[in-house]
């Protein structure tokens, strides 16, 4: 295999698209999932991760926050990003089934957090209005 092929995900050469794809494949969230989760439409994710278009800044720090990433990292591939693989790879089956299994719920957590605060917003708002 060539030193190209090898290097083809390297932080030289991923896109943002790449890094979500990456980070959301990390975390076993397919994109219907991710884009649920974000309360945007599947079509917005998809043009994300294939670098037709960009995320608001809210939605970009969502999304770091339920990959476990950086902005940083998203935007640039420099900062708190993935994993090594090799490393990720070395642990058992049941421990990296059991990690995978953690983030997810890591991510649904923020996901509600993130929810209760914009039902709080809505509820102050309208309290104001009374």
């Amino acid at each position: 295999m060539s030193e190209q092929a090898e290097d083809y995900f390297g932080n030289d050469t991923a896109t943002f698209g790449d890094r979500v794809t990456a980070a959301r494949e990390g975390l076993g969230l397919d994109q219907e999932t991710f884009a649920r989760k974000l309360g945007v439409k599947l079509k917005t994710v998809r043009g994300w991760e294939q670098d037709l278009n960009e995320p608001r800044a809210n939605k970009l720090q969502m999304m770091a926050g339920m990959l476990n990433v950086s902005i940083m990292w998203l935007l640039t591939g420099e900062g708190e990003g993935l994993r090594d693989m090799d490393e990720e790879g070395a642990l058992p089956a049941d421990m990296a089934e059991l990690l995978v299994d953690l983030r997810r719920t890591q991510a649904d957590m923020r996901g509600l957090t993130n929810r209760m605060g914009r039902m709080e917003k809505r509820l102050k708002a309208m309290l104001d209005g009374v």
